[in-house]
């Protein structure tokens, strides 16, 4: 007696093999996106809190702006640049918002009429960071 595996059954567990791997790809790629924008969200929300907090420590104006093309967000206090972090080259996010910038106060209130909405997304996921016209950041 023979013993071994014949071509249809070495086909056979190819076969789901290939299955398995094909759906663990996907849900990889799916939890890395969901990742990167988590990470570019919580980065989105620091930058607004070290704007907030350099304008009531320097008792400065201060602004992020944001750069939808570059998904970049530049904080500037009126000709220094504090600070510029790249969410798009350093997470893989694209982003939009609203409004092109946020100003804040040297008492730490925001400056504007209307609230500031910044959309992170990569693939099919997406986060939102709010900022009131106060100068509150929510996720």
């Amino acid at each position: 007696m023979r013993h071994g595996t014949t071509l249809p059954e070495l086909m056979v567990v190819l076969t789901v093999v290939g299955v398995l791997v094909t759906v663990a790809v996907g849900r990889t790629n799916a939890l890395r996106d969901r990742m990167s924008v988590r990470a570019a969200a919580t980065e989105t929300v620091a930058t607004f809190a070290l704007a907030r907090r350099w304008a009531v420590s320097r008792t400065t104006r201060t602004a992020v702006a944001l750069d939808s093309g570059s998904a970049s967000l530049v904080v500037l206090a009126y000709a220094d640049t504090i600070s510029h972090r790249r969410l798009g080259s350093s997470h893989g996010v694209s982003l939009s918002s609203s409004r092109d910038s946020m100003a804040y106060a040297p008492n730490g209130l925001g400056y504007g009429a209307s609230n500031l909405t910044v959309v992170l997304r990569r693939g099919s996921a997406a986060e939102t960071v709010f900022v009131s016209r106060l100068g509150r950041v929510r996720r």
